[in-house]
């Protein structure tokens, strides 16, 4: 086991590892400005990591009881709100200081609260309203996190959810198992869709396959901004029949259509000018990746785009998005994880893909942009 120092950095970290973990060291510089800094950052930090479960269960709160959408309407007093929320007054008094606390709310004069920059951006996105209440099933497979990473927890609440996930069938998954999870990517893909399609226009493209597009939502946006292209969602047989009704209400079942198969185990749609995965690859572990870039390769016409879109590791700034959230969302799932472009590029270039890019978008803290080549022979 080598626990010696091996670089310049490295020994300064050992330095600072030893002295920190010296009993005498707060005792005799506790008061320099410096450390007395670092000492309440590091303080507030490691209370915020174990108050994080108390702060999202606030907001839970806030979105079942509708508090940011009657806010919404105009400020309130306490009395008036509590009727509205069902609860009574000192129950509403202990909600609104933490949803003050956390900027959801603020105080306004008289005695009313109303909303704050973070409660004005929840109302402004149901999508996000969605997402908390999905996270409610997340909590419980980890509450017991030690067992989840032993491989003790059993079947969890997550794998049941995404029910495709450990499927050894999942083209006979039946529509009343991908209902939930298809409604919760639909109305969260509305999030991303148009960041997306900004860094990376679909221009003059005649023919594109997105794989895994769920209920066509992105499929959708990709017809909007090329109204020349055919576009075509491959999905689970329950989903893109969900995709083909959902596209004929928004009237675009002429120029969007969808069809069935696992991408695992079924080829995939031939000669398309572009293929897109979004939110896809992370979902699933090296292995199935492999088979569904390989597949990519095969369908994509010569000269062909294969356009990346989900969360990625190593973000700048979102680094505990990637390291922290998605590992333990996607192991309670039961498959896959987020990786570092680095890694992306090396699978597409096992894949047969050239000319790998990452394109800027807006909000890389959701999904990152990656664009790939397939050369012609």
């Amino acid at each position: 086991m080598d626990r010696r120092p091996h670089t310049v950095r490295d020994w300064m970290l050992a330095a600072r590892d030893w002295l920190w973990l010296r009993p005498w060291f707060p005792r005799r510089f506790g008061r320099l400005p410096v450390v007395r800094i670092l000492a309440r950052r590091t303080a507030r930090d490691l209370f915020d990591l174990c108050a994080g479960f108390v702060y999202s269960q606030v907001v839970l709160a806030a979105v079942r009881l509708r508090l940011c959408d009657i806010l919404a309407e105009g400020p309130l007093a306490t009395a008036p709100l509590a009727a509205r929320l069902g609860l009574n007054e000192e129950a509403t008094r202990r909600l609104l200081d933490a949803t003050d606390a956390l900027g959801l709310t603020m105080p306004r004069p008289r005695g009313r609260h109303g909303l704050d920059e973070l409660g004005l951006a929840l109302v402004g996105s149901p999508q996000v309203a969605a997402l908390i209440e999905h996270h409610a099933l997340l909590y419980q497979d980890l509450a017991d996190p030690v067992a989840l990473l032993r491989g003790e927890a059993g079947e969890t609440g997550m794998a049941r959810f995404w029910a495709y996930a450990r499927s050894e069938s999942p083209s006979g998954v039946p529509d009343g198992r991908v209902a939930d999870y298809s409604a919760l990517m639909a109305a969260t893909q509305t999030l991303i869709a148009d960041d997306i399609l900004t860094a990376h226009p679909p221009g003059r493209v005649r023919r594109w396959l997105d794989v895994g597009g769920g209920e066509g939502v992105f499929a959708a946006a990709v017809a909007r901004r090329a109204p020349g292209a055919r576009v075509t969602v491959f999905d689970l047989p329950a989903v893109a029949e969900r995709a083909r009704t959902r596209m004929a209400a928004e009237g675009l079942a002429d120029r969007v259509g969808a069809v069935g198969g696992s991408f695992l185990t079924d080829p995939l749609p031939e000669g398309a000018d572009v293929i897109s995965l979004v939110r896809v690859l992370h979902d699933h572990d090296d292995a199935a990746v492999r088979t569904i870039l390989a597949a990519a390769r095969r369908a994509l016409a010569p000269g062909g785009r294969l356009l990346i879109a989900e969360p990625m590791a190593g973000t700048r700034g979102a680094e505990p998005i990637g390291g922290a959230y998605f590992g333990f969302y996607l192991m309670a799932m039961g498959s896959g994880r987020a990786r570092t472009p680095e890694t992306l590029r090396q699978l597409l270039a096992e894949a047969g893909f050239s000319r790998i890019t990452m394109a800027d978008n807006h909000q890389p803290l959701l999904v990152r942009v990656c664009v790939a080549h397939a050369e012609a022979a």
